[in-house]
């Protein structure tokens, strides 16, 4: 039964994402951007649910199965990233709107005149995003596989989502990626509320219960204390996670921000989001009720689920699957959009536009199929990249940071220079000496001496040309 509604939500999502489609797409502009034209109800859903991925819905759950309240990281850093980008937001989209910007490479290129600043950010946001998709299209088939205990049926999911995304994606761009963010989003919100009421009244009692029985059996996992997850990993993560998400530098964010029909749209978004985001705390607490009854050392990305299914009729189970399904095709076409845009725009550069847009289509096509095929074959290849997402990526924040202003006050050489010394930190930080800064997040030390470098480089090699202007 479980398995049939699986496949059933994961048709009904490809459905929807070509019904998303109102006319063939012009150009590449509209395949991404949809246009400039989308409202405030459908910037809520493609900006406020960016969050909600895989991850969130199992990892958030399995974070405070395994690490306790460490897993409340993620609630501050969301709300700060949005109060970022209430005011820088009009800006970048007046920039976008004026200089035809579809990603973050365009913006880096225009604004700092180089294009190997462009082509490099665009590189650098390929690889960091890849293990990200991955991890979606691998996610969805652990979800099939941890309640059907069939291996098969996993990968009978992985490949079904997969090229059902690919066709949604090709077939519609942003607009199929829109319609199915509604679907998304409100089936989430109803399994969330099911397994909020259901699992702790099921295994403690209700909520209260829930947090009485942690302190008396395991009072060690309501406060931060020495580990992985200790105090400094707590604030660093946070920072660097604010910093990433409020300075745009995950790439695939950029499609869904350049879409908006007009500036207030987004102000309007940012200022009523955090309020959305505090849903992060429902699986948070279906973690803690894990604690409970779930053995010490278990799969933490499981523990949502398997809760669900003792504590649901199987139909209800089906619904939730179906939800975390949701949750991992519709980010990996958000995230499709935003590896293939790079690719097209400012990696692999043709003049005509006709080519352009087939290869990002063909991009499209080669990006999810890796993904799929590691996803099946080498689950845990890009599992040491797959770190390097949040605390590369966010190396691209002192560049963004500098070119949302009026006057760009540095030439391309520093920003350059800080972006590759910043990486090179983070590189080595995660794969070489891993235990040298300790539990402080390494996108963090990477920026610092990402920062240094930047700043020394502009004082010894001053910008020479004009000053760029503000489009």
């Amino acid at each position: 039964m479980i398995l049939a509604f699986t496949l059933a939500g994961i048709a009904l999502i490809g459905v929807l994402g070509f019904v998303g489609r109102r006319r063939p797409a012009a150009d590449l502009a509209e395949w991404t951007v949809g246009g400039r034209r989308f409202g405030a109800v459908t910037m809520w859903f493609l900006q406020a649910g960016e969050v909600f991925t895989t991850f969130t819905f199992l990892g958030m759950a399995g974070l405070a199965f395994s690490g306790g309240v460490a897993a409340m990281y993620a609630l501050p850093y969301v709300p700060i990233a949005y109060v970022v980008l209430f005011f820088l937001a009009k800006r970048l989209w007046t920039l976008g709107k004026e200089r035809g910007y579809l990603t973050q490479g365009d913006f880096l290129e225009d604004r700092y005149r180089s294009r190997t600043l462009g082509t490099l950010s665009a590189v650098l946001g390929v690889v960091f995003v890849l293990p990200y998709l991955q991890l979606q299209i691998t996610g969805l088939g652990l979800i099939v596989r941890l309640v059907t205990g069939d291996t098969a049926s996993g990968t009978l999911s992985m490949v079904a989502g997969s090229v059902l995304v690919v066709a949604f994606v090709l077939w519609a761009g942003l607009r199929g990626v829109a319609a199915t963010s509604y679907f998304k989003d409100g089936i989430m919100l109803v399994a969330l509320v099911v397994l909020i009421i259901a699992v702790p009244t099921h295994f403690a009692g209700g909520i209260p219960a829930v947090f009485r029985k942690v302190e008396q059996l395991h009072p060690e996992k309501l406060f931060l204390h020495s580990g992985p997850n200790d105090h400094v990993w707590f604030v660093t993560s946070m920072l660097v996670s604010a910093i990433g998400v409020g300075l745009m530098t995950l790439p695939h964010s950029w499609p869904a921000l350049m879409s908006a029909r007009d500036p207030k749209v987004l102000r309007r978004n940012y200022a009523w989001m955090p309020v959305y985001e505090l849903c992060l705390l429902l699986p948070m607490v279906i973690g803690f009720a894990a604690i409970l009854v779930v053995p010490e050392g278990s799969d933490p990305n499981g523990v949502l689920l398997t809760l669900s299914k003792d504590a649901l009729p199987g139909w209800v189970t089906g619904i939730v699957v179906v939800a975390a399904t949701a949750t991992a095709m519709v980010p990996a076409a958000g995230i499709l959009i935003g590896i293939s845009s790079l690719v097209a725009r400012n990696i692999v550069r043709v003049r005509s536009g006709r080519r352009q847009f087939w290869i990002n289509h063909g991009t499209v096509v080669v990006a999810s199929t890796l993904a799929l095929v590691l996803g099946i074959f080498r689950p845990d290849l890009l599992a040491n990249l797959l770190l390097l997402t949040y605390s590369g990526s966010v190396q691209l924040a002192p560049a963004n940071l500098l070119g949302f202003l009026r006057r760009v006050p540095v030439g391309a050489g520093p920003v350059l220079a800080g972006l590759v010394a910043g990486e090179l930190a983070v590189l080595w930080l995660t794969f070489v000496d891993t235990q040298l800064v300790g539990t402080v997040n390494v996108g963090l030390v990477g920026l610092g001496v990402n920062v240094v470098v930047l700043a020394s480089a502009a004082v010894v090699a001053p910008r020479k040309t004009a000053l760029v202007e503000a489009a």
